[in-house]
């Protein structure tokens, strides 16, 4: 067995696709009916139809979960991320930990937390 995927719900596909697009650089590899497979395994699904799939009601920003990336080149990371056209909802500013690490924590335009770090 394998991890196949990481589905998350999204409100508004054209603007999660860009936002995944222009920040992380992953593009669009299947899209069909709701759902958009972009490269590194991600998968975008319309709230809608996750909401039926499971019977229940979405919560967003429910903290128990995140998207982990790690860019070697943070700092041009955050400067694209200050510059993108819908400013960040931070949850962690831009913090360098004892050891050296640097990370940031927000979420993404349907409020799904992400991490992004520098190598260790």
């Amino acid at each position: 067995m394998r991890l196949k995927n990481i589905l998350i719900a999204v409100t508004d596909m054209e603007r999660s696709k860009e936002f995944y697009h222009s920040l992380f650089g992953l593009d669009v590899v299947l899209a069909r009916e709701g759902n958009v497979i972009l490269t590194e395994g991600l998968v975008l699904q319309d709230v809608s139809l996750w909401k039926d799939e499971i019977s229940r009601d979405v919560i967003f920003q429910n903290h128990s979960a995140e998207l982990y990336f790690e860019d070697k080149e943070i700092e041009k990371f955050i400067e694209k991320l200050n510059n993108y056209p819908e400013p960040p909802d931070y949850v962690t500013p831009f913090t360098e930990l004892p050891w050296g690490q640097k990370l940031v924590r927000f979420y993404d335009p349907d409020g799904n937390l992400i991490e992004v770090r520098t190598p260790a």
